[in-house]
């Protein structure tokens, strides 16, 4: 296989790399050759060219292939970085979409070790309102015996009047493969299949769907695809589990990898989920979306504010086997390149001061404690607890944060955590416990300087809690996955999730609801149903008469005793919401006034695009006793934002306490 050594490894080593995967190590250095219109570097493993001064990725040869990716396209859509901005002058210049083509060219490093290109492009007031007000530099990077290339950029926006607002609503870069040769596609380990070909997509060969990104195959190329549903977003991934992804061609045996072996400049923390790879095919390192969030992950810069971030480096890894060896091994190749990146970062080789090397970071480490003393009378180990610094803001801002850094890790089974190689700066400690309902953070600033080892010792999060439990629904985790998910329309099947643990990727669960309840809204009754079978996993509109209309789904249980003048807490957590409003009445459905309204909230979109869910929002409604009955009660919860299918919330958990005792 392809595989690539640390420079300390290099003299040891008797494996191949690049080439036809077998052999000795490619006995040149680094070359760099500058051209009118291109600039190729070349390590003798593979051969990178890029276009002259745009910093377009033009062609990739390995392995005997003159280039892997998509020749038929137009050299500047093969690979490149890109964004999606809109202009805040009050225009309606919206949307607009941009391939970043750079207008300078410089070698930043050349040596027979590493070679380091920029490509840049300044911007001036007198530009084209066109384009995007930064200053964007890319950097490409090229080091012996490595089977791959980096890349990262470094974007500013300078702190002058004459810059002007704007919102970022998207970047990244993008790789179009050869469709010829690229048809095996690998995002996890139970994600990974042979695709249907671009031209499936087309009519006559696919059929559009509710929306453009989803297409029912008709007529594919081959034909047991037949019948299946290709959707992009059926691939996506949380950043958390987002580290590597790709593609193998079978003739020659080759796999092309994007591996992101950090989140730290990706945006909205680690449950903030993005694209991966789809068919095209395509592959996608997205660092800024709004995807699943809507316009709380979109970044907005004020006239004149400074603001300077690097993205990557991101690493292109390419392997193959020898002949006669199996081409789906270059997955589990990848993997290990994967945890080899990741244990490298922060990388010692980029030359931009911007980026900095792990020295000039910080660590911090503690102890994470759980207090709800109507669980246990003892603190509680935070296992398995999030764990995170984040700009300093308000409980659970860090997941609509979207402008500068975060660094997140896992606690142990005893609650420790090490939070390394934290960029300088100012930030608050974040966390959530899987479990546990709401968010923890630390009300005293954590300042990180170069070399720094932060002990804070124990910190001890007292989730909202005013009583005990009387009934609970669903696993307090952020996600909706827990409740019924049921069997995808046949119609509309993509065979990689039948019997998979992501059922919800299916296309078109939304309308089984309807199916499921024609005519009456779902009820649940506590002690006899099971959210497992019984609890729809999202709240969405019914189709009434071609129309879809919102729903009210009812909560029934018995009270033995109810103390009057008491409060009642019912916690509603949310895993999702899309232009939707939750309204809560208790035990009488006509009243005009719901006893709480959220409100219009959410444009996440999770549930047209497959995910289990989007932003998390807590609710806590008081319940006064005087309401309640001896015997038998209703609890309402009623979706009324009707019009689409689409339009709906996914709940995490919903908990019922008891007035304090």
């Amino acid at each position: 296989m392809g595989c690539r050594r640390k420079f300390k490894d290099l003299i040891k080593s008797i494996c191949t790399c690049g080439g036809d995967g077998f052999g000795t190590m490619s006995p040149i250095g680094v070359r760099l050759y500058v051209q009118d219109r291109h600039v190729v570097m070349d390590n003798g493993i593979l051969q990178v060219t890029l276009s002259n001064p745009d910093g377009i990725v033009t062609g990739i040869r390995y392995n005997g292939v003159d280039n892997l990716l998509e020749v038929l396209n137009d050299e500047s859509n093969r690979g490149y970085w890109d964004v999606v901005w809109n202009a805040q002058d009050g225009s309606s210049r919206a949307g607009m979409f941009e391939v970043i083509k750079a207008t300078n060219f410089n070698i930043i490093k050349e040596s027979e070790e590493q070679v380091e290109v920029s490509f840049s492009r300044p911007w001036y007031p007198s530009l084209p309102g066109k384009l995007v007000p930064l200053n964007i530099d890319k950097r490409f990077i090229l080091l012996r015996g490595y089977s791959g290339f980096y890349t990262y950029a470094i974007y500013e926006h300078v702190g002058s009047s004459e810059w002007p607002a704007f919102s970022l609503g998207e970047t990244r870069i993008a790789f179009k493969l050869r469709k010829d040769k690229f048809h095996y596609m690998a995002v996890a380990d139970n994600r990974r299949r042979f695709m249907p070909l671009p031209d499936d997509r087309l009519p006559g060969r696919g059929q559009q769907l509710a929306y453009p990104e989803a297409v029912s195959l008709v007529n594919p190329v081959e034909p047991e695809l037949k019948g299946e549903v290709d959707d992009k977003y059926q691939y996506s991934c949380d950043n958390k589990d987002l580290k590597v992804h790709g593609w193998i061609s079978m003739d020659p045996a080759v796999g092309f990898w994007q591996i992101i072996p950090s989140d730290e400049f990706r945006s909205g923390g680690p449950l903030k989920q993005n694209l991966t790879s789809h068919v095209g095919p395509t592959t996608l390192a997205v660092f800024l979306s709004a995807h699943y969030a809507g316009d709380d992950l979109v970044p907005r810069f004020g006239q004149g504010e400074p603001w300077k971030k690097v993205f990557g480096p991101v690493f292109v890894y390419v392997n193959s086997v020898m002949d006669g060896d199996d081409p789906l091994t270059l997955w589990d190749d990848a993997k290990r390149q994967m945890l080899v990146e990741v244990e490298s970062w922060p990388y010692s080789f980029p030359v931009s001061e911007d980026f900095q090397s792990s020295d000039q970071r910080g660590n911090v480490n503690g102890k994470l404690l759980v207090r709800d003393k109507y669980v246990s009378d003892d603190y509680i180990p935070g296992q398995g607890a999030y764990v995170g610094l984040a700009p300093p803001g308000e409980a659970g801002s860090w997941q609509r944060e979207c402008k500068d850094y975060q660094f997140w890790t896992r606690a142990d089974e005893g609650g420790y955590f090490s939070i390394n190689n934290v960029c300088t700066g100012n930030y608050n400690l974040y966390a959530w416990v899987p479990g546990f309902i709401g968010d923890y953070r630390n009300e005293v600033d954590i300042t990180i300087t170069p070399g720094s080892n932060i002990e804070i010792g124990d910190v001890v999060y007292e989730p909202l809690r005013d009583g005990p439990t009387m009934w609970e629904i669903g696993i307090p985790d952020r996600s909706a996955a827990e409740f019924y998910v049921p069997d995808p329309d046949p119609r509309y099947i993509n065979k990689l999730f039948v019997d998979h643990p992501d059922r919800f990727r299916q296309y078109g669960l939304w309308d089984r609801y309807s199916e499921l309840y024609p005519s009456e809204d779902l009820v649940y009754t506590i002690g006899m149903s099971d959210y497992r079978k019984d609890w729809f996993f999202a709240q969405v509109n019914r189709k009434k008469d071609d129309k879809y209309v919102g729903t009210t789904w009812q909560i029934k249980f018995r009270l033995d005793t109810v103390n009057q003048d008491g409060i009642y807490k019912l916690r509603v957590a949310l895993a999702s919401a899309t232009l939707a409003e939750l309204q809560v009445r208790v035990n009488n459905l006509n009243t005009n006034r719901p006893l709480f309204s959220s409100g219009l909230i959410g444009r996440d979109n999770s549930i047209a695009r497959h995910g289990i869910h989007g932003l998390y929002w807590l609710y806590s409604v008081d319940i006064q006793g005087a309401i309640l009955v001896q015997g038998d009660n209703t609890v309402y919860l009623t979706q009324p934002r009707s019009g689409n299918p689409f339009v709906g919330l996914m709940y995490d958990y919903i908990r019922l306490e008891a007035p304090p005792s």
